[in-house]
């Protein structure tokens, strides 16, 4: 396809990449696009420039399309864009296809880069202050590509791409047909799911554990690719047992009874289910069969290690899960920073993320997973950005239902500000968080590109989540949408 004498122009190719992969249909072509950029990459090395060098439009997308192959290209590339007192040009204004590309582009943003700054302040003020604004202004105001779930942003695209007059019919073919041939495998995946949840008989037995179909959502927009249908099914599980587990802590049991679960989980033994309160039978077997219907795979792959890093990994977060609760029951309320250091773990990002890399044993060795269990600083940003994200939305809500104090009350206490000023301040720290995702999405070239993806993709997941309010825990009515277009409605042929 990038071969194409249709495409022989550099620029060409640039709209045909960001074209593919904002349809969805990026992974079929993995190594023309990579080769592609690689080529570009090395011609900006040798000569610090490529043609086209006036055009805003073509400068910001191919600033943005190597940042996000993970290729680091300077910001001063916009410098030209300046006028004498160093400010972006006015005359921008006036060209929203240019407006548009340098938004989106400065969302690649890291620490310090004041030029990426100005220029996301210099496009959102012009862009909203349009009195009429084209559908594409409207919705990259409100979710930009970067942080955009892949899926959803490929069935919205897929749509606006159609309406183009210039679109290339193959290419939209192949977009709805991959979409339509995903969207079935996923369809399959929720009904064997909700079997699933349907023998564990969790509504009865447990009624104040939360029933999500946002678990697979989240997961499907994490990775949905048909080779990682194992991961999407096992993630999804363990994250539905994790949303257990957070509501006994959280809602139900008592201090004494979520000691003695703390204890058997760091046991990991079914004989201790034994000393367990009756609905705790019920919710501990359940989780160590979730992880005990991979053994015997992992083992003939020789990979058990696999299934110990995971099992780490939730024991870590069963262990905060008790800090929480010791916290509540004293009702004591900690700094931001001690608050952070014990929440964004139990998130369970980081067994989650360990356990999406299932279906990818030629990329991950165990150096990988130790890595991944140092919370390294990619994945407390992503972890921040849910946990702040959803600490905004929720707050009130879990603090009147009696909730151990979230990151806006620890703010009001710990600064002395109001309710108001406390959430502008985290809403500060969770786009510093983006930057701390950019920056190690450019940098961390010691570990596999997909491994940070499964990182940056849980970040974009949660922006969709909580963005409009607390839409995982009410997914039946504020993600109803996106369940439906995701996974119930056809695309339009």
């Amino acid at each position: 396809m990038l071969s194409s004498e249709d495409y022989s122009r550099p620029t060409e190719k640039l709209n045909l990449i960001d074209q593919i992969q904002r349809l969805g249909i990026a992974y079929h072509f993995d190594r023309e696009i990579k080769d592609f950029l690689e080529d570009i990459y090395a011609s900006i090395r040798r000569n610090g420039s490529t043609e086209d060098e006036d055009d805003l439009h073509t400068t910001a997308l191919r600033f943005r399309l190597l940042r996000q192959h993970g290729f680091w290209i300077s910001s001063r590339v916009f410098d030209k864009f300046k006028g004498r007192e160093g400010n972006f040009d006015a005359s921008l204004v006036n060209d929203v296809r240019e407006l548009l590309s340098l938004y989106e582009a400065s969302q690649w943003s890291t620490q310090g880069e004041d030029t990426l700054d100005e220029a996301l302040s210099f496009c959102f003020t012009h862009l909203k202050s349009m009195e009429e604004k084209p559908v594409i202004v409207t919705h990259a105001l409100k979710q930009s590509i970067h942080r955009e779930m892949l899926r959803l942003e490929a069935r919205q695209y897929i749509e606006t791409y159609q309406s183009i007059d210039s679109h290339n019919e193959v290419l939209l073919s192949l977009a709805k047909l991959d979409f339509h041939l995903t969207q079935k495998l996923h369809q399959r995946e929720v009904t064997e799911i909700a079997r699933w949840r349907k023998d564990l008989d969790f509504k009865r037995q447990l009624p104040f554990v939360r029933d999500r179909i946002a678990c697979y959502l989240w997961n499907s927009g994490v990775y949905f690719e048909p080779e990682y249908s194992l991961a999407r099914k096992f993630v999804t599980k363990a994250m539905a047992m994790i949303t257990a587990v957070d509501d006994t802590y959280d809602s139900y049991g008592t201090i004494e009874e979520l000691e003695l679960f703390t204890r058997a989980v760091e046991r990991w033994d079914i004989n201790a289910a034994d000393e367990l309160p009756g609905y705790m039978q019920v919710c501990y077997p359940a989780l160590l069969d979730v992880y005990s219907g991979l053994e015997d795979m992992l083992a003939e792959q020789g990979r058990s290690y696999y299934l110990y890093y995971m099992k780490e990994a939730m024991k870590i977060m069963v262990q905060l899960y008790f800090q929480e609760a010791k916290w509540f029951n004293q009702q004591y309320i900690p700094t931001v920073e001690e608050y952070m250091e014990v929440a964004v773990v139990t998130l369970g990002y980081q067994m989650l993320i360990i356990a999406s890399l299932l279906g990818m044993p030629e990329i991950t060795t165990e150096d990988t997973f130790q890595w991944l269990l140092s919370n390294p600083k990619i994945v407390r940003a992503s972890g921040a950005i849910c946990r702040l994200m959803d600490d905004i939305a929720s707050h009130k809500f879990e603090q009147e239902r009696g909730h151990v104090a979230s990151a806006v009350e620890c703010c009001m206490k710990q600064y002395g500000v109001t309710e108001q000023e406390a959430e502008n301040e985290l809403k500060k720290q969770v786009e510093d968080a983006w930057k701390d995702i950019n920056e190690g999405w450019l940098h961390l070239t010691e570990v596999p590109p997909h491994v940070l993806m499964r990182i940056v993709n849980y970040a974009r997941a949660v922006d969709v989540m909580y963005k409009d309010g607390d839409c995982f825990t009410n997914s039946q009515t504020k993600l109803k949408d996106v369940i439906a277009c995701l996974l119930v409605d056809p695309v339009p042929v």
